[in-house]
């Protein structure tokens, strides 16, 4: 009966449930739990399993630049980076409400990590998460255009609960460019959350962006209701190489 049991459970892909029945017919775990006990345990294992499983796809679906974490998070008081603010970020509350974090500072300061830290921690919550670098996605959206694809690709960004646009600023932005990017924040405005990484200070984004009718509209979404971190500092990249030689 056992064996007709094992297989009907991966007949059903209950593969959580089937570990712990096969744990528990090894262990001899199963003489000493009632029925409903038994039961129990058994929904509570294919439970776990399916919510990592479920983890696990979100983290891959999301394509992060970094495996990162925010307990792996460096605070030194010179980075300018405040424990308190980065913690009650890694609590999601702002993806709730639907505000944005944008973070800026120099080169290897640590914005990518930070943001795919926070990113992965939003993903462990169960949100839908995505990153992309901000030219990639240009150049990817603009062939979605001539492919006829585009509106699969906007509405695939759209469903997502946060955004991660990384490396925003670091080319020129064209007027295509420009629409797109208005376009994906006026479709996420009050909708879900965006978080921006950029080596260019907030206040020449607008520079940036071009087209003052179109930033200005850009801006106002992204900005009024949003976190701001600006990391300071010696680039960590350049600190790591520096150890690495000595």
């Amino acid at each position: 009966m056992n064996e007709q049991t094992v297989k009907k459970m991966k007949g059903m892909k209950f593969y959580g449930m089937l570990r712990a029945f096969q744990t528990s017919l090894e262990s001899g775990k199963m003489n000493d739990l009632t029925s409903d006990e038994m039961i129990s345990h058994l929904i509570d294992e294919e439970w776990d399993d399916r919510y990592n499983r479920k983890i696990e796809r979100s983290m891959k679906n999301a394509r992060f630049r970094y495996k990162a974490s925010i307990e792996q998070m460096d605070f030194d008081t010179s980075r300018n980076m405040d424990k308190n603010q980065v913690m009650r970020l890694a609590e999601c509350l702002f993806i709730d409400k639907k505000e944005n974090v944008l973070i800026t500072g120099s080169t290897g300061i640590g914005k990518s990590y930070l943001a795919s830290a926070l990113g992965q921690q939003a993903c462990s919550m169960g949100y839908r998460v995505i990153y992309a670098s901000t030219a990639k996605l240009f150049s990817k959206l603009k062939m979605a255009k001539a492919d006829g694809s585009y509106i699969a690709e906007v509405v695939k960004i759209e469903r997502q609960q946060l955004l991660i646009l990384d490396d925003f600023g670091i080319q020129p932005i064209d007027a295509q460019s420009r629409a797109i990017l208005m376009e994906i924040i006026e479709d996420r405005h009050g909708k879900g959350s965006t978080i921006i990484t950029s080596q260019v200070p907030v206040v020449k984004w607008h520079e940036v962006i071009g087209e003052q009718t179109i930033a200005d509209a850009i801006l106002d979404r992204l900005i009024h209701n949003a976190h701001r971190l600006d990391l300071t500092g010696e680039s960590l990249r350049k600190k790591s190489h520096t150890k690495s030689e000595e």
